[in-house]
């Protein structure tokens, strides 16, 4: 049985991926982990970055002996998986990526960064600020929040990973997009697809960004398709 790693987004946690979980579970081996300072897990010394988190990723794999597996990102997720295909391609069979920002530059950041404002977002929607208190517990929703845009603001002076990065990552690659989703652009989907020796492209319809709001047979149905495909076996 071939083994799958959901990777969360930013501010996420793998409990949103449990649905996934349930769903795949009989025809792979789920993997899940949540990123130090998500879901309860404690933060570390270091500072929140791509290369961080993608070493969270290997660390994992090295302590459950596993010497390469599949990886599915969902957000922040997939780009931390993409990273991975580039700079540790034995590691990865294959990346599956949802709602995944690609393009990172100083006014985009700056964006995203306004989002995370835990002051705005305990006065304008108190209940998302209780969820995330809860989700992430015992730690700090809020440090967790300064943690992230630090790592936005990073990524807006320097994006991790240029597109031409792409083009050297061997691995096979799925890219998936909800066409309605407001924050990740068709066209950085494209750009990164168009770059990639072995990607492909999907769209979900009427899919927006929040995970809570995919459909999750059709988002299982995709992967094992991929998954199970001819190129990957």
């Amino acid at each position: 049985m071939k083994q799958l790693l959901l990777l969360h987004g930013a501010i996420g946690a793998k409990d949103q991926l449990r649905n996934f979980e349930t769903t795949l579970k009989d025809s792979f081996d789920i993997h899940t982990i949540n990123f130090s300072g998500h879901g309860g897990e404690p933060f570390t010394t270091a500072e929140f970055s791509i290369p961080h988190f993608a070493n969270e990723v290997l660390h994992y794999l090295d302590k459950n002996n596993i010497e390469s597996i599949n990886l599915f990102g969902y957000s922040m997720g997939g780009y931390v998986a993409m990273y991975l295909a580039k700079h540790h391609p034995a590691k990865v069979e294959s990346v599956i990526t949802l709602a995944t920002k690609f393009h990172w530059d100083e006014t985009t950041a700056a964006k995203e960064m306004k989002m995370l404002d835990a002051e705005i977002i305990q006065q304008k929607v108190p209940a998302f600020a209780e969820q995330l208190k809860q989700r992430h517990a015992p730690n700090d929703w809020k440090e967790l929040l300064q943690k992230t845009r630090e790592l936005l603001f990073g990524l807006g002076q320097n994006n991790t990973l240029q597109l031409a990065d792409y083009s050297s990552i061997n691995s096979p690659c799925l890219l998936l997009l909800g066409d309605h989703d407001k924050m990740i652009t068709l066209d950085e989907t494209v750009n990164v697809y168009k770059q990639l020796p072995k990607g492909q492209l999907g769209i979900l319809p009427a899919t927006a960004h929040p995970i809570e709001q995919i459909n999750v047979s059709l988002l299982a149905s995709l992967i094992m398709n991929f998954l199970n495909s001819s190129e990957l076996n």
